[in-house]
């Protein structure tokens, strides 16, 4: 993933970064590196994680609902987020463990897990030892979701999308202005992939962490919402609750109040969205699936628990399609 230049110079060609890296130097993410005219992923098979999770963790609600996923992950990120929740293994160079893809598919089917999630850092960072992975799950009919930020190179999505079962998408803010303070990078990328996912058909799900006074604006939120409903109504949109104690850099921000959520979750569903659900905080109905046109309850959560009342994807009362893979 990457081209070379004159003078032993090299882009990197896996992110929308588009690095141009001299020798001996590395990219933005620090984890690739031109070593003589040549582009090496340090983080290569290297992983600092792997656990096996509830799906509704990642966040995924229409995925794969009530299953187990074996989650991986990789030492390194392309952005900075002073919000980061992940930070001692995305913004620190870590030696991890060596393990191979073939040992990481025979744990998935040891465990029968339906799926494997790239996750906690940015899997567009650990790209090759993902996209190894993923080209042996598939042969096994194991599933392939990313939880990502976005930002990703057109090279990367057309390597990657044909053996991308889902991915959950941050969808940070929707203003450059907030990218570039508080991730270091910019918007219109993310936008990009998401309309990729969107054209190939590849199941997705997006994520706002809601900051206070950084990206909880009326204003903010109806755009993100238009945004999403002009992809498609059916995409769930997850607006999740800001912890400062756990973020890299935003220690003194307060925490997200009960009642940004519940105004988030309204301006989602009066722009037409069919699920939109609050995150990382419990006892609100949002965070449960209701039938779109009758509003019947067809999944309640509570946590990582969830009960199924929905008839093979469908409303359990008027058998409206609630788009569950």
């Amino acid at each position: 993933m990457y081209k070379k230049l004159k003078e032993n110079k090299v882009q990197c060609l896996n992110c929308a970064h588009y690095c141009l890296i001299e020798e001996g130097k590395r990219g933005i993410c620090r984890t690739r590196e031109n070593q003589k005219g040549k582009l090496f992923a340090l983080n290569y098979r290297k992983a600092v994680a792997l656990n096996v999770d509830p799906i509704e963790k990642k966040p995924f609600f229409h995925f794969l609902p009530g299953t187990y996923s074996l989650s991986l992950a990789s030492w390194g990120c392309n952005f900075k987020c002073l919000n980061c929740q992940n930070w001692t293994i995305s913004q620190n160079e870590m030696e991890g463990e060596e393990i191979s893809p073939e040992q990481i598919l025979e744990i998935a089917l040891k465990n029968n897990l339906p799926s494997i999630s790239y996750t906690y850092t940015e899997p567009a960072i650990f790209s090759e030892y993902a996209l190894e992975i993923m080209k042996l799950a598939r042969k096994k009919k194991i599933k392939n979701a990313w939880v990502s930020n976005g930002y990703w190179s057109e090279e990367l999505f057309k390597t990657i999308s044909p053996f991308l079962d889902a991915a959950n998408i941050d969808l940070k803010a929707f203003s450059q202005d907030f990218y570039l303070k508080n991730c270091s990078a910019k918007l219109e990328p993310v936008k990009e992939t998401l309309k990729r996912l969107k054209k190939k058909n590849i199941w997705t799900e997006i994520t706002t962490l809601l900051i206070p006074g950084l990206n909880d604006s009326e204003q903010e939120l109806k755009a993100i919402a238009r945004f999403i409903k002009e992809l498609g109504p059916e995409i769930p949109w997850h607006i999740t609750k800001f912890s400062p104690e756990i973020s890299w850099k935003l220690k003194d921000v307060k925490e997200t109040p009960r009642e940004s959520l519940k105004r988030a979750h309204i301006i989602g569903k009066d722009a037409g969205l069919r699920y939109v659900y609050t995150g990382n905080i419990s006892g609100m109905d949002s965070e449960s699936t209701f039938c779109p046109k009758c509003n019947t309850l067809a999944v309640k959560r509570l946590g990582y628990e969830i009960s199924r009342y929905d008839s093979r994807g469908r409303c359990p009362k008027c058998k409206e399609n609630l788009n569950i893979i």
